[in-house]
């Protein structure tokens, strides 16, 4: 993609194509046994890992950075071919699977930065992330910094201090969705000397990390890879050995891991993720072309459309898109008004986090914080994300709804 116009329901959903085999083959046994076997993995339950001999202990014990069974705190079975999958997803070498999104967010901090240190955020990270460098990394002495999701290169450069060792991005924002300049990002990063961390949520499977100079790939997997809105997990997945060693020994020192079970229903819902994912991105695109053309909105933010903050960065560096977007409305409809449409709505659920296969609402207005630039205006604001059910019931949910807004102001 490289015009700078609105993007197609094709551009949306055509990176899923591309890795439908991979979430079908990967992640498994590729030699079936004469016996036969199932073809989802067994789930395979445990804390202590029994050995042979204590010699066979002591070797499988050196071998903790591999996938070698050493206690269940380290990983079990299903855990390291959910590790495997992610890692061909994402693009890198190595993964680990952690309990939640927000500790991918933050196991890389913590594994990466120190005492004395200096940290850049964008303005628009997740809320979690910024409260964690607010009050757990401050206590630890390290410095945080935010920047404008879509500052320069020159701006950025004049933030970075000799202290500084990490920069993070999170593009597209989860609630004002820029689109960040990733390997401008990693450039300006890299030659301070820092890492480039990415929350990478969003664009799992239509953005690769690596191919964009990204040191530290993190995801909620509780979002897409889950699908299903029934598990917290999350993963952090790199591309070099020596970052590798760094994070899983973190890791490890954190009593980072996640239940077998939970690893099981995120392999199972990989497996249909491209499919969730072509439909979902279809949708979402049509909805946003749609609600941009109503009178009662100003704006729609979805990284496709020309007028989204970062768009280029859109055309130029994703292959689709997922079904996560904004609406602004007209500056004279009220917060209450919106509040009480949200409320109408029958087919849109109401309440946080998104990736599941229904379709979700969620007002914005007063949730962002600012610290590099101005607050952006009290306007109504809400965020959808967009699930599996039909466009057509979807648009008229959402018109009966705005059409009450016309009668309530």
């Amino acid at each position: 993609m490289s015009t700078n116009s609105d993007g197609t329901l094709d551009d949306v959903s055509q990176g899923w194509a591309r890795l439908a085999s991979t979430l079908v083959q990967g992640g498994r046994s590729k030699r079936i046994p004469e016996s036969g076997e199932f073809v989802n993995l067994p789930v395979a339950r445990g804390s202590t890992v029994l050995f042979p001999t204590l010699e066979a202990m002591a070797a499988n014990g050196r071998n903790s950075h591999d996938h070698a069974l050493v206690y269940g705190a380290m990983g079990s079975p299903v855990q390291h071919e959910l590790e495997k999958l992610l890692s061909d997803i994402e693009g890198g070498t190595h993964t680990q699977v952690v309990n939640s999104g927000l500790s991918a967010c933050t196991t890389p901090l913590l594994a990466f930065l120190g005492s004395g240190d200096h940290l850049l955020l964008p303005d628009s990270v997740y809320g979690p992330t910024r409260r964690f460098a607010n009050t757990m990394l401050a206590r630890m002495g390290i410095a945080t910094t935010y920047y404008a999701p879509l500052a320069t290169q020159d701006e950025i450069r004049a933030l970075i201090r000799p202290e500084t060792k990490l920069l993070f991005a999170e593009s597209p924002g989860s609630h004002t969705f820029e689109v960040q300049d990733i390997p401008m990002l990693s450039r300006t990063a890299h030659e301070a000397g820092a890492l480039l961390v990415l929350d990478n949520t969003w664009g799992i499977g239509v953005f690769q990390p690596f191919e964009h100079g990204v040191d530290v790939s993190v995801q909620a997997l509780t979002k897409y890879p889950v699908g299903h809105s029934d598990v917290i997990i999350g993963s952090i997945t790199v591309a070099n050995e020596g970052l590798w060693k760094k994070l899983r020994d973190a890791a490890i020192q954190l009593g980072q891991c996640a239940g077998p079970d939970d690893c099981w229903l995120t392999l199972r819902g990989l497996r249909t993720m491209a499919v969730r994912l072509a439909h979902q991105s279809r949708s979402a695109l049509e909805l946003a072309q749609w609600l941009k053309a109503r009178p009662e909105v100003s704006r729609v933010l979805h990284p496709a459309l020309e007028d989204c903050p970062g768009h280029e960065n859109w055309k130029r560096d994703f292959r689709g898109a997922s079904g996560l977007f904004g609406v602004q409305l007209r500056a004279d409809i009220s917060v209450a008004a919106m509040e009480r449409m949200v409320d109408s709505l029958k087919m849109f659920g109401i309440g946080a986090s998104w990736g599941g296969y229904e379709s979700l609402i969620l007002p914005t207005t007063g949730r962002i914080n600012r610290t590099a630039q101005d607050a952006p205006a009290e306007i109504a604001a809400f965020r959808l994300q967009i699930g599996l059910e039909a466009v057509e019931d979807l648009k008229a949910d959402l018109a009966n709804g705005l059409e009450g807004l016309e009668i309530a102001i």
